[in-house]
């Protein structure tokens, strides 16, 4: 029996990249989205090519009962074949400490950590009564992080902050819910425009980085797949950003870009 994982956020951008990943090594994907009807339909079509079978499944992640009709959905299709849930989905809004919108902040913490924390505990409470898995991988969770939260700046201050609170929740979720699941994380640096950057800004800040290229999706998805299938790894975040974290910046990297590259 094929193994499953849900994606938040799965039809678009780096979540569909993470979807075909996971196809392509064999996996049924069931796509979440929350508007993106059309795209998320057009996937599932086109990871059933792949020979997998895919589904779809909408909601609201700001929403607890939302949230818990998304995985009971998703668990009435797949059961305990579900062994994966990757939160890829973020909400991301511009702000600043002195300035921030109180709504706005929790709707992204909502969206960005509670979402991911309500998740794992579902996925936990799916699986609590299996025996051993003899060296098999064990269920798990994976979160999409930001480099951001290891080269911190101002910019993006809701944001950053639930994705660091994100950051924290892997190792505390990795025991909490031990030995039931595994849980890990990805830590992508700049792969897509981003609000009002023009794709001259992007095409100069993804160089912004040690090895001096764009990242590419692909490899971030990968890394998705390979955390889902590793029996020994738990607790842990993978960095791919082309050593983007290791570049700080006194803002974000879309507003120094021009400065960043004349000097």
């Amino acid at each position: 029996m094929r193994s499953w994982a849900l994606i938040t956020g799965g039809s678009v951008r780096l979540g569909r990249e993470i979807g075909l990943a996971f196809a392509r090594a064999g996996w049924n994907v069931a796509c979440h989205y929350n508007r993106s009807d059309a795209e998320a339909h057009a996937l599932c079509v086109e990871l059933r090519t792949l020979g997998v079978d895919a589904l779809t499944v909408q909601g609201d992640l700001e929403d607890e009962a939302s949230c818990q009709s998304i995985f009971d959905t998703t668990v009435a299709i797949t059961g305990t074949a579900l062994q994966c849930v990757v939160n890829n989905a973020s909400l991301f809004v511009p702000d600043e400490g002195a300035d921030f919108d109180e709504a706005q902040a929790l709707a992204q913490i909502k969206v960005n950590l509670m979402a991911p924390m309500r998740f794992g505990k579902w996925l936990a409470a799916l699986h609590a009564n299996e025996g051993t898995f003899n060296g098999h991988a064990k269920p798990s969770v994976i979160h999409v992080l930001d480099q951001k939260v290891f080269n911190l700046n101002p910019d993006y201050f809701s944001y950053t902050l639930s994705k660091l609170a994100l950051e924290r929740a892997v190792s505390l979720q990795a025991q909490s819910l031990a030995p039931t699941l595994r849980v890990n994380a990805v830590a992508p640096g700049l792969m897509y425009l981003s609000g009002p950057q023009t794709q001259d800004n992007f095409n100069r800040a993804a160089q912004a980085n040690l090895l001096r290229q764009p990242i590419n999706p692909a490899d971030v998805a990968n890394s998705v797949v390979f955390l889902a299938g590793n029996a020994s790894i738990t607790g842990t975040t993978v960095r791919v950003d082309n050593g983007q974290h290791l570049v700080p910046l006194a803002r974000d990297v879309m507003f120094v870009v021009e400065e960043l590259f004349k000097s």
